[in-house]
């Protein structure tokens, strides 16, 4: 069991470095059309051509087989004033298994490579470790638009957390630059996916397949015990701010449990529903609601209601062993699909997931966790296909459905989630049967992510690191405060603080 449940935990830290999976799907049959199709067709009329070029029946075929190249080309057609390779960087395989198993006429050549009809793609992993993806990102883009043909980023992956550093910069192409309009394309797609990726002056410059809404994941049997039912709208009733969690988390308690398995837990539903930005100009400052974050945990610690451990700790993944002593984790479904344990229909691994034993409500506030944006480089030799793989793996609502019930993603599409929310297609076996659907789709509407800021992931990293020592009496919290201070100013000496 504990090997099992270490190895579950060593994924979902890919999975969160990765910008995390969320539940939707099933299959289809994707409307656009490959450029390998295209380009496939016309090798064979070429050839037709060439061998009976005196043959009327040949003649025909040819005519054939070139209208039905016509008409099964799309965008996805590169033309010859385009690059023959494409490159795309990610940190991990994420992406790389979303478009190999559902872009259109892509053919797998090997782990790093494979094929849209006559480009090439390389697929250039440079793990998230020490903040090497970034640090390539920075050395290889600004001089993107002068390197070779064949040297060109075409597509880089980002995390919401630092979107807004390439995004307001250069180095990123705007929507509307390759031919899409966002207010037309992107109608479909969740406003706070939207508003990460777009720039100081009203630019989107980024698209998501995902749409990663998160809520409050219970222990059905904990809730029938301490608040005597499992119905996620009473349970709801009992955690619907922070008040009223606090309180519950009192009863928890009393009755052996620990209400969160860490603070950690709910640092991301508080700093998801900040007033203002971390910074103002160049000032720090911090807001209310990351102040009651302090002000909760330090409360919920002291009483024995939580603890202090990190996330993806095999402290904090105990609670997903059976019977569980932990009430809940915060999280959108990729936490329940892919880190919490194996599903009822897979080999039994002791979790509480096999049992079906959680539950999902909203919780205090709504919030989201993850997510991976696809941008096109400034630079770019190949933006008639970049355009095409945007467009088809964000806006498809075939390919979209198809990756939600395979991958068990969740899709950054209105129309495709709400079809998941309605259907015996969106119950969750590891949640008892219930359906999340309809509160990741309303929660997904809620988020608000417009006060986010280039230095948010340092900035919150530094700070819940200097909360540690405050939290656990090892220093007061004036100390703890100057240690963020300290830590941020030698990861962005340009900022002042309040």
């Amino acid at each position: 069991m504990k090997k099992r449940m270490s190895t579950l935990v060593s994924l979902a830290v890919v999975a969160a470095m990765a910008a995390p999976m969320a539940a939707c799907g099933s299959s289809s049959t994707a409307t656009s059309t490959s450029a390998s199709a295209a380009s496939s067709s016309a090798a064979s009329a070429s050839s037709s051509a060439a061998e009976e070029t005196s043959s009327s029946s040949s003649a025909a075929e040819e005519t054939a087989a070139a209208s039905e190249s016509t008409e099964a080309s799309s965008a996805a057609d590169t033309g010859s004033d385009e690059g023959k390779v494409l490159n795309i960087q990610c940190w991990n395989t994420e992406f790389q298994s979303r478009i190999t198993d559902h872009y259109p006429g892509y053919k797998k050549v090997d782990e790093t490579t494979g094929k849209i009809g006559d480009v090439t793609v390389n697929w250039i992993i440079t793990p998230s470790d020490d903040n090497a993806y970034q640090n390539n990102l920075d050395s290889t883009l600004p001089d993107n638009e002068s390197a070779s043909a064949d040297d060109k980023t075409d597509i880089f992956l980002m995390e919401a957390d630092y979107a807004l550093k390439y995004v307001n910069s250069d180095v990123t192409m705007s929507m509307t630059d390759l031919g899409i309009d966002p207010d037309k394309d992107f109608a479909d797609q969740y406003q706070y996916t939207k508003d990460i990726v777009t720039d100081s002056d009203g630019n989107m410059k980024g698209a998501s397949w995902q749409a990663c809404s998160a809520g409050l994941i219970y222990n059905r049997a904990i809730a029938k015990e301490v608040l005597g039912t499992d119905d996620p709208d009473e349970v709801q009733k009992s955690v619907s701010d922070w008040d009223t969690f606090n309180a519950t988390a009192s009863k928890v308690k009393d009755a052996g449990y620990k209400m969160t398995a860490t603070v950690n837990d709910t640092y991301r539903v508080y700093s998801n529903n900040v007033s203002a930005p971390w910074v103002d100009g160049t000032t720090v400052k911090l807001d209310d609601n990351i102040k009651k974050w302090v002000d909760d945990s330090k409360a919920m610690v002291d009483a024995g209601e939580t603890g202090t451990d990190e996330l993806w700790s095999d402290a904090w993944s105990a609670g997903f062993a059976a019977p569980g002593n932990v009430f809940c984790y915060f999280g959108p479904a990729w936490l329940i699909n892919f880190s919490m344990g194996a599903a009822p229909d897979q080999d039994d691994d002791g979790s509480v997931a096999h049992e079906g034993g959680w539950g999902m409500c909203v919780g205090p506030q709504s919030f989201y966790w993850g997510g991976t944006w696809i941008a096109a480089a400034t630079g770019t030799d190949n933006p008639t296909l970049v355009k095409d793989i945007i467009l088809t793996m964000t806006t498809d609502k075939d390919v979209l459905k198809d990756i939600a019930t395979a991958d068990s993603d969740c899709v950054n599409n209105k129309t495709v989630l709400d079809e998941l929310a309605n259907s015996d297609e969106g119950n969750n076996a590891i949640l008892g049967g219930q359906n999340p659907y309809k509160q990741l789709e309303e929660g997904a509407e809620k988020v608000d992510m417009s006060n986010i800021s280039a230095y948010d992931q340092g900035l919150n990293e530094s700070f819940q690191t200097a909360m540690q020592d405050y939290f656990t009496g090892n220093s007061d919290y004036d100390t703890a405060y100057q240690a963020f201070v300290t830590s941020a100013q030698e990861k962005y000496p340009e900022l002042t603080f309040e």
